[in-house]
C-alpha cells in the first residue's frame, strides 16, 4: 500500500484479502498430510504438531505481552474450541485417510460443513440465512460433489471401512461445532493467546487418544519434518489465525461457506505438485463452487456488496 494511505482503507484492503489467503493456506493442509502420514500414525502426528505449535506460540505471546484469558471459564472456552476445531476435526480427517477412506470422499463429507453450519446457526446464534445464501450453499455443495466425482472416476468406492467413515463424520461434527462454539462463547479472544489455549486443548485430546489407540510410531525422515514444519507454521499458525479473525469479524454461516473452495483449490495444488488428473467435470465443479461461495458470502446492500 502507498505511504500515507488511510489506515481504514488499508485495513479494509487487508480484510478483503484475508478470505482468499485463508482458502489458499487451508487447502495446503491435505497436501501436507499426504506427505507426512506415511511416516507417522495420524494422532501421534497431530500431537507432535500441536506441541510444536505451542512451543512457538507461547514464547511469542509472552514477548508481545498479549493478554491471556481473564478467567478459568474463558480459558476453558478456548480449549473447547481447540479440541473441536483442531483435535476432533483434524483427528477425524487424518484417521479416515489412514484407514483407507479416499481423500475425495473425506473431503466431500467434511464439505457438508457449511450447510450444517447454516442449518443450526439460526436457532443457536440468531443469524438470518436468506434465500440467496441457501442458493449459494447448495451450488457450493454441488460444485464440491462434481470435483470429488471427477477425482474418484465417478465411483466413490465400496467396501469402505465403517470406522473410517465414522471418523470422517466426526470431523464434520467437530469443525461445525467448533465454529459455532467459537462465535457464541469465545469470539472476543486475543488471537495470540487464544490460539495458544486452543492448541493446548487440541494437544490434550489428541495425546490422550494417541496413547490409547496408537503405538507412537514416527519415522523422522526429511519429508516428514518438512510436512510437519509446513503444517505448523502455515496451517496451525497462519491459516488458523485467519480463520479466527474471519469468525470474529463476520457471520459464521458466511465464513463457513469459504470451506467450499478448499476441495477445488486442493485439487489444483495436487495437480500442480503430483500431476493428479483434473478432468472437465472437476473444472465445471470448481466454477460452480466459486459461484456458490460468491452468492453465499457477498450480500448486496444499498451501497454495494456486504462481505465477511
Amino acid at each position: 500500500m502507498p505511504a500515507g494511505t488511510d489506515p481504514r482503507a488499508r485495513g479494509a484492503w487487508l480484510a478483503g484479502l484475508a478470505p482468499v489467503l485463508f482458502v489458499l493456506l487451508w487447502s495446503t493442509g491435505f497436501i501436507g498430510a499426504k506427505f507426512g502420514l506415511p511416516h507417522a500414525e495420524p494422532l501421534t502426528f497431530l500431537a507432535v504438531r500441536f506441541a510444536v505449535v505451542l512451543l512457538l506460540l507461547v514464547p511469542l505471546a509472552l514477548l508481545w505481552r498479549a493478554p491471556w484469558p481473564g478467567s478459568g471459564a474463558q480459558a476453558g472456552h478456548q480449549m473447547v474450541v481447540g479440541a473441536l476445531v483442531h483435535g476432533l476435526y483434524l483427528g477425524g480427517v487424518f484417521m479416515a485417510i489412514d484407514r483407507g477412506i479416499p481423500a475425495g470422499l473425506a473431503a466431500l463429507i467434511v464439505g457438508l460443513q457449511p450447510l450444517l453450519t447454516a442449518l443450526v446457526a439460526g436457532p443457536l446464534l440468531g443469524e438470518r440465512v436468506g434465500p440467496r445464501q441457501w442458493l449459494g450453499l447448495a451450488l457450493g455443495l454441488g460444485g464440491v460433489i462434481l470435483v470429488v466425482l471427477d477425482k474418484a472416476g465417478g465411483n466413490l468406492g465400496s467396501g469402505l471401512d465403517p470406522l473410517g467413515l465414522g471418523t470422517a463424520v466426526g470431523a464434520l461434527v467437530g469443525i461445525t461445532a467448533g465454529t459455532l462454539y467459537q462465535k457464541r462463547f469465545a469470539a472476543g479472544m486475543d488471537l495470540r493467546t487464544g490460539t495458544a489455549m486452543q492448541f493446548l486443548g487440541a494437544l490434550i485430546v489428541t495425546s490422550a487418544l494417541a496413547l490409547g489407540l496408537e503405538e507412537g510410531r514416527i519415522d523422522w525422515t526429511w519429508e516428514f519434518i518438512g510436512a510437519l514444519a509446513w503444517l505448523v507454521v502455515v496451517l496451525s499458525v497462519g491459516a488458523i489465525s485467519l480463520l479466527m479473525f474471519l469468525i470474529k469479524r463476520g457471520e459464521v454461516s458466511r465464513v463457513a461457506s469459504l470451506f467450499y473452495l478448499v476441495p477445488p483449490v486442493t485439487a489444483t495444488i495436487a495437480w500442480a505438485l503430483f500431476d493428479e488428473r483434473m478432468g472437465p467435470l472437476a473444472l465445471v465443479g470448481m466454477a460452480v463452487a466459486v459461484v456458490g461461495v460468491g452468492l453465499a458470502v457477498v450480500q448486496p446492500g444499498r451501497r454495494g456488496a456486504k462481505r465477511l
